[in-house]
């Protein structure tokens, strides 16, 4: 699986932690493994930014994601796609509204960062929470791949 990694945001973050759990919850998900990926980290006004130019709202978001070739991700584990490599499209992150979410939140900006990770993957992936049941589908998947990359890295 190919992912890149830009971080713009002029905040310091463990980005070899986003790769891996990224590359976790892709894998987990049965994702085919040419897919590419694209993380960019950006600052707070840049986000604010596409914030309003796509999804029409004011001011920054924690996460955003732009898919790119939909079709040839959606199928399951054990699934295999076309075999052609997938651009599944890229996730936008802003470490400083993540710091600010994890502190109400009460854990660290890292752990906020990574649940935003796999919640861009999800989305990438066709996942939405708009209804209700899809709300809970989502945020009980996004937290067992969360529990899963954590619990891997304990044991390793």
């Amino acid at each position: 699986m190919s992912i890149e990694i830009a971080n713009e945001s002029g905040v310091e973050v463990d980005t070899d932690a986003i790769l891996a759990v990224a590359r976790h919850a892709l894998d987990e998900m049965g994702v085919n493994p040419l897919a590419e990926l694209s993380i960019l980290l950006v600052d707070i006004d840049y986000m604010a930014e596409l914030n309003h130019r796509w999804m029409g709202s004011n001011g920054p978001t924690d996460v955003l994601a732009f898919p790119m070739d939909e079709g040839s991700v959606d199928h399951g584990p054990g699934e295999s796609g076309a075999g052609e490599p997938a651009l599944l499209g890229d996730i936008v992150l802003s470490p400083e509204v993540a710091a600010k979410q994890a502190t109400v939140a009460g854990h660290a900006a890292a752990d906020e960062l990574h649940l935003l990770t796999v919640h861009g993957a999800l989305h990438l992936l066709g996942y939405d929470h708009a209804e209700p049941d899809e709300e809970r589908e989502m945020f009980a998947l996004q937290n067992k791949l969360l529990q899963s990359w954590r619990a891997g890295r304990k044991a390793g």
